[in-house]
């Protein structure tokens, strides 16, 4: 899965009708309600406002409208534009200035369809990996052994007591052989379980 580095902007008119994509990077549902509502602030004299994010990588959150243009032609199209293009903790808004003449369902789907994938094409994408939190429990004798191991992650918490616990986040693709070098390390004296 990807996000956007930074914010974008694309504008296309078709047929008189003016569509303005934004997309914008979002880590939170609030964080993409706030950043919805200021751009239905500055484009309060827009026809519409229809919209889409996706949140999250395991549980995915997801949420789009179609702001009053008929049902089916606008939200979930931008929606399905960023699930295709396998985008996730992003927010893409395309306001639409009508021009007079009706574009039809089909050219609704197009409209809003082409002016989130030309914004997407502008954009630089960051990989997303899904991660993990392993909590480590040995000895302190196999203290340096599995610091060394675990030299190239984010430790989370450590603490001190009878034994050495660690938290430790991770790429999910690495648990296994990780999992398998920690216990090889230690003789199999260990005890690691994932963290919820």
């Amino acid at each position: 899965m990807f996000t956007i580095k930074e914010a974008a902007f694309f504008e296309q008119t078709i047929n008189k009708s003016r569509f303005l994509c934004y997309l914008f990077p979002v880590s939170s549902v609030q964080e993409a309600q706030d950043q919805l509502s200021q751009i239905r602030k500055k484009h309060y004299d827009a026809t519409h406002n229809c919209y889409a994010y996706l949140i999250g990588t395991d549980g995915l959150t997801a949420k789009f409208s179609d702001d009053g243009e008929p049902s089916q032609t606008a939200g979930i199209v931008i929606q399905e534009v960023l699930k295709k293009n396998d985008l996730t903790n992003i927010l893409a808004i395309v306001t639409r200035y009508f021009g007079g003449i009706k574009l039809g369902s089909g050219g609704l789907i197009r409209a809003y369809g082409s002016s989130v994938s030309e914004a997407i094409r502008m954009v630089e994408k960051l990989k997303i990996e899904q991660t993990i939190i392993l909590k480590i429990n040995a000895d302190y004798s196999y203290l340096n052994t599995i610091n060394k191991l675990l030299e190239d992650y984010e430790i989370t918490n450590r603490s001190f007591n009878e034994a050495v616990e660690i938290e430790v986040k991770i790429p999910l693709h690495e648990k296994d052989s990780l999992m398998q070098s920690l216990i090889n390390a230690t003789n199999n004296n260990i005890q690691i379980e994932t963290v919820e």
